[in-house]
């Protein structure tokens, strides 16, 4: 095999398309017989997925590996940082927490960071022929600048170009490519070779002014304009995509309260994509309306989320909610808060302590400190529909309600709880949506009389095939291959 190549992409802001564009060059790549891994050093996200090493990482990478047609592996992501409060964060190496660290500490521990980033990279640049790798957030975030593990810093340290991609829907594109140069140091500047801009709508011929001032202010040229994707799906890093894809007829409405440490929200792209469902995430301060399915997510600081939850009077909806007739499911740390009472002696979350729960199920969680991460499959108690998904908890639950079990394990285990009257279920696996079996059967369930088909993995496919078609009719895939050293 020819020398492994790296290629990084940097983004002039957050969301600026970082995700995306690395996916798509995996795709792409990939069609055309390359192997290659998608590659981020540092990840903060709570939206998180099980590597086939059994260890955690972002969930844009799990799709990242997808784009690849490769299992999910920790090298992929080696260092996550799962906010846990507004200064601090689980730190996870190589798939595994190493503990809990506010910022300053987590500063002192970069070194150490980055010696499990260059680790993880040396073993894919001796395994595939090129390594897509994304940066976080801005290079040009002058505070972070020293001791960076996550763009230039990285870049530096393994010696690798890089494509500098802006998104000019929000405005200010070239304030924001030129300005991100202006910002660097003359070796990192040298290491742009070439900038993307992303979600243009219009036409082109009128960017192009604009496209020829930049390549004769900076020297570097234009790869290529990505255009604005309308009804575009690809699963979000951290944000919560809330946008409701246009449907008709009659709609099941789900409502999922937003917690301050909501995690793995992708849960419910599913449901969100679905042709019959209404799905509303519904915020701080407002109200829970009306709805046929409450839905409590997972949680990176599941007693704190409930204090908050009781705060906001959700609790007392959801109790109307139940007394109505409505339908309720809570997921991983949601399961925990419809239990009687959650411990965490470590500490683990937050302060040391125990909180009562919303006693809608009979069962007891006390946080471990071994965190729970497995690959699983089964079948729903519900219609013996196929499931599969991901585990990830430091919970451990115990109680009468376990006995009648909503999944039967594959691997011999029972999981979540069913009330006796069949309103209240939960369960600890997340992607519980993505199988379309457990999809139909979960809103038959919830009171959809008639289901129609909906599969939310060949819907991800054939977005990620379609970021690859991008590639092709919009960017200069000469330039690409040369850089990639094709």
């Amino acid at each position: 095999m020819k020398a492994s190549v790296t290629l990084m992409v940097q983004g002039t802001t957050s969301d600026a398309g970082k995700s995306t564009l690395v996916t798509a060059l995996c795709r792409w790549l990939q069609r055309q017989g390359v192997a290659v891994a998608p590659f981020k050093p540092q990840n903060m996200a709570l939206n998180s997925a099980v590597s086939a090493d059994g260890g955690e990482i972002g969930r844009a990478q799990a799709v990242q590996a997808q784009a690849c047609k490769l299992p999910p592996h920790t090298d992929m992501n080696p260092v996550l940082l799962k906010p846990n409060s507004d200064i601090g964060a689980q730190v996870i190496i190589h798939g595994h927490a190493v503990g809990n660290m506010n910022a300053v500490a987590y500063h002192a521990y970069k070194p150490t960071a980055m010696q499990a980033v260059l680790a993880s990279h040396g073993r894919l640049r001796e395994a595939y022929r090129v390594v897509m790798v994304e940066g976080a957030g801005s290079p040009a975030e002058i505070n972070l600048r020293q001791g960076d593990i996550a763009n230039m810093g990285f870049a530096e340290a393994v010696d690798c170009p890089v494509i500098l991609i802006a998104d000019i829907d929000k405005g200010g594109v070239f304030a924001h490519l030129v300005g991100t140069l202006e910002l660097l140091s003359e070796s990192e500047r040298a290491r742009v070779r070439g900038f993307v801009i992303n979600r243009f709508r219009g036409d082109i011929a009128l960017l192009r002014p604009g496209l020829d001032w930049l390549e004769a202010r900076t020297g570097k040229p234009v790869l290529g304009v990505l255009p604005y994707l309308m009804d575009f799906h690809l699963e979000a890093e951290d944000a919560i995509d809330a946008r409701q894809p246009g449907k008709q007829g009659e709609r099941h409405r789900v409502l999922v309260p937003v917690l301050p440490r909501i995690s793995n929200h992708t849960d419910f792209d599913p449901l969100r994509l679905h042709p019959q469902v209404d799905l509303r995430f519904v915020g701080p301060g407002q109200p829970i309306p009306p709805a046929d399915l409450i839905i409590l997510p997972g949680s990176k600081s599941t007693r704190r989320d409930l204090a908050f939850l009781r705060a906001n009077g959700w609790d007392l909806a959801i109790a109307r909610h139940l007394r109505y007739g409505g339908k309720l499911l809570g997921i991983c740390g949601g399961l925990q808060m419809l239990g009687r009472r959650i411990d965490d002696p470590l500490g683990l979350e937050g302060d040391a302590g125990g909180s009562d729960g919303l006693g809608l199920l009979d069962l007891h969680t006390r946080l471990e400190a071994d965190k729970q991460l497995r690959l699983v499959s089964g079948r729903l108690s519900l219609e013996g529909a196929a499931v599969s998904g991901y585990e990830i908890h430091a919970g451990v639950s115990s109680g009468s309600a376990l006995d009648e079990a909503l999944v039967i394990l594959d691997d011999g285990r029972q999981d979540g709880a069913r009330s006796a009257d069949g309103q209240v279920i939960g369960t600890y696996l997340h992607g519980l949506f993505e199988a379309p079996e457990a999809c139909a059967a979960l809103l038959r369930w919830a009171g959809v009389r008639e289901v129609e088909h909906s599969d939310y993995r060949a819907l991800r496919e054939r977005e990620i095939e379609r970021l690859a078609d991008l590639v092709e009719a919009h960017l200069d895939t000469d330039r690409l291959r040369a850089l990639c050293e094709l």
